[in-house]
């Protein structure tokens, strides 16, 4: 493959980063959302509120599995069928969330995890195909930066669209159907996996899981995911599904500012996911950014617990949504630590040890400090003891980090394939 043709593909890769981008968008509505319609969803689906948590939950069960197998199709066929399925897979998965029954309600969900597996990995893909190994970074700090928007979104936007009125039912049809067209977007958008012969020959020998067996032999990876979990969790458990109900029964929030105040640590992510990996690839070091954000969330969530008058609670959540965009700096790492030849399945990999760790840790919030939320009397000590749960898990994730080998000096030479000059 000559000069001119990596270059061409390379724009090409970009162009359909940029289309994967509103994918990893949906991703984030439709993971998100559901935390802002749970009396809706409980009555369509006919359960307690415990038990729609537990449905809501298993989108992670999914997620982390087919983490795996959305990095072996990445590096099998490549992004654009790989792409093209998980959006379709999503966009079937929202529409059996119309139909009023919990077995319905289950499939959905296990459908959208399923489906949203293929987003990050298949845009990451993509980024490092386009981008050079200097710019990477920054490249999934704007991705993540994106996913977050549409975290937001699905607060943000939904919350005060279901307190209008809105039938969740139209809301489920219309996310549904623009996914599937974003679906067949990314089919003729994204181009075929085109590689030099050399990594062609690697691909075909390599056995189906010799990817993951490269990836999963490494210590570095497990770390990565560990570390990237233990970020991930108060954001994905506490903020996207249990915090508009905190604010509400611990902090006697209405449910519009409970809804505003939760959707701002997905906002903060907007701004801390970009910001942190820039200043990563600026610097030419991952661990002390990695290390600064995850002190950053320990503040921020000290502030909201025992010193709330100091900052309005939107703005301390704003704050741990920015120092929590420390938790795509492993993606960085462990695509770093791990040869060029596995980056799908590297990036399927630390899905799904990162989501394996939310499927853990889900559970055990939920019977700790979820199922206590309508009891307790001591409302102010039950919210501090929730949020110490994460502080505790952050400064795990501290302690693990510096176990972590330091993949940013001297890396810039390893650019990828495609983006060669």
């Amino acid at each position: 493959m000559d000069i001119n043709t990596n270059k061409s593909y390379t724009k090409y890769y970009i162009i359909a980063w940029v289309f994967g981008l509103l994918f990893y968008f949906l991703d984030y509505v439709i993971r998100s959302s559901p935390a802002v319609m749970l009396p809706e969803l409980a009555q369509s689906f006919s359960v307690n509120e415990i038990r729609l948590v537990t449905i809501i939950g298993t989108y992670y069960y999914t997620y982390s599995t087919c983490s795996l197998i959305a990095g072996i199709a990445l590096d099998r066929f490549g992004a654009k069928y790989s792409l093209f399925a998980g959006a379709l897979i999503l966009g079937i998965g929202c529409l059996l969330f119309m139909i009023s029954s919990q077995f319905s309600g289950v499939t959905g969900r296990l459908f959208q995890g399923a489906g949203c597996a293929f987003a990050f990995p298949g845009c990451v893909y993509l980024a490092s195909k386009g981008f050079s190994a200097k710019s990477l970074a920054t490249a999934i700090g704007v991705t993540q930066c994106l996913g977050m928007l549409g975290g937001s979104a699905g607060q943000f936007v939904v919350g005060p669209l279901i307190e209008k009125g809105m039938d969740i039912t139209t809301f489920w049809l219309s996310i549904g159907i623009f996914t599937i067209i974003v679906a067949f977007g990314l089919w003729f958008i994204t181009p075929a996996n085109v590689v030099e012969k050399k990594e062609e020959t690697i691909v075909k020998k390599q056995s189906l899981l010799e990817p993951y067996k490269v990836v999963f032999s490494n210590p570095q990876s497990w770390l990565c995911g560990i570390v990237s979990g233990l970020l991930f969790a108060p954001t994905t458990i506490f903020a996207m599904t249990w915090a508009v109900d905190f604010f509400q029964k611990d902090r006697a929030f209405d449910f519009h500012s409970a809804t505003i105040s939760s959707a701002m640590v997905a906002f903060g992510w907007v701004f801390g996911c970009p910001l942190l990996g820039y200043i990563t690839d600026k610097i030419n070091k991952r661990k002390p950014v990695l290390i600064f954000g995850a002190l950053f969330m320990i503040l921020s969530l000290i502030q909201l617990l025992y010193f709330p008058d100091l900052l309005p609670t939107k703005i301390s959540m704003f704050l741990l949504g920015v120092g929590s965009g420390a938790a795509m700096i492993p993606y960085s790492i462990i695509k770093e630590a791990n040869p060029d030849n596995v980056k799908g399945s590297a990036t399927g990999a630390i899905n799904f040890i990162t989501f394996g760790v939310t499927t853990l840790l889900s559970p055990l919030f939920s019977r700790l400090f979820g199922q206590t939320l309508n009891d307790t009397t001591d409302k102010i000590m039950h919210f501090q003891q929730a949020g110490l749960f994460w502080i505790i898990g952050i400064s795990i994730a501290i302690l693990v980090s510096f176990l972590l080998k330091e993949t940013g000096e001297g890396k810039s030479n390893n650019t990828p394939e495609l983006a060669k000059d």
